[in-house]
């Protein structure tokens, strides 16, 4: 593996599946089998870097040139699970995010139109040669959305502390099956109590992008980077898929101060990385 800096790149959260290998037709199966026996793989930072050393040059290049063969390995009970990174179809599909994300002056000093323009059009033709190509990753920048939490259960939380030689680890990890069960749990008592809403899309979106994986995957909500913008006592309070659960069930119950309370920490919680995404 090349040498990689030693710099931090945060401020993104990760909604990652891993899929078993049976799920990859060949070769790409056999590839993904000898990857997992890797001594050495690349982490997410490792990721990110390479992604944003694309954005040096000049012009800048916004998408890869080449689809990525890196992935994350996760074994459960016994079974090799791999979630591809495929940064390249990110990429398109993060291109396409930014005009609500940046104002146009900003936007057009980072990527000019020229090279946007040249970037949908080689996503235009990609797709139409893969129409069924899905990420296996999500992404967050500064937060981590309410919808990827109904997904994960408190009692499935990972915390690890900060060592000497690294940062802090906050992470869930649950069987599709169960991601699948608690997304349809959610929407029932959401659409009971609320007409519409930004839970209730979002949700429905992302239970939509659950059902494009093999059922026997492994679901994943990463802290990622954002776990370098609180404090290590905040991250080892924060239970927010445990508040989102109290807040739903509240809800199911038509008790709308407990959904309030239960929102109301959430809030109280995050202001914390609003405010050092304003700073920034």
């Amino acid at each position: 593996m090349p040498k990689v800096s030693s710099l931090i790149v945060p401020y993104a959260s990760y909604l990652r599946v891993y899929e078993p290998l049976a799920a990859f037709p060949e070769p790409e199966r056999g590839h993904w089998a000898r990857y997992a026996e890797r001594d050495e793989r690349p982490s997410y930072q490792d990721e990110l870097r390479r992604s944003l050393s694309d954005l040096l040059p000049t012009p800048p290049i916004p998408v890869p040139v080449h689809e990525s063969d890196d992935a994350f390995v996760a074994r459960v009970d016994g079974v090799v699970c791999v979630c591809p990174w495929r940064t390249r179809l990110r990429g398109w599909q993060a291109l396409g995010d930014l005009d609500g994300q940046l104002l146009p002056p900003v936007l057009d000093a980072v990527l000019p139109p020229v090279v946007r323009r040249q970037a949908a059009a080689d996503y235009e033709h990609w797709l139409a040669r893969n129409p069924d190509a899905r990420p296996w990753i999500r992404s967050a920048t500064w937060h981590v959305p309410l919808n990827w939490f109904v997904l994960v259960s408190d009692d499935e939380r990972d915390f690890e502390e900060s060592a000497k030689d690294a940062p802090p680890m906050l992470r869930y990890r649950t069987p599709m099956v169960q991601a699948r069960r608690r997304v349809a749990r959610g929407l029932k008592a959401l659409k009971e109590a609320l007409d519409e809403g930004p839970l209730i899309d979002g949700l429905l979106d992302v239970g939509r992008w659950l059902e494009e994986f093999h059922p026997r995957s492994l679901v994943e909500l990463d802290y990622g980077g954002l776990v370098h913008t609180l404090a290590q006592d905040q991250l080892s309070d924060d239970h927010s898929a445990a508040d989102v659960a109290e807040g739903i069930e509240a809800l199911r119950k038509g008790d709308g101060e407990g959904a309030a309370e239960a929102y109301a920490r959430l809030v109280e919680r995050w202001r914390a990385v609003r405010d050092r995404q304003q700073a920034n």
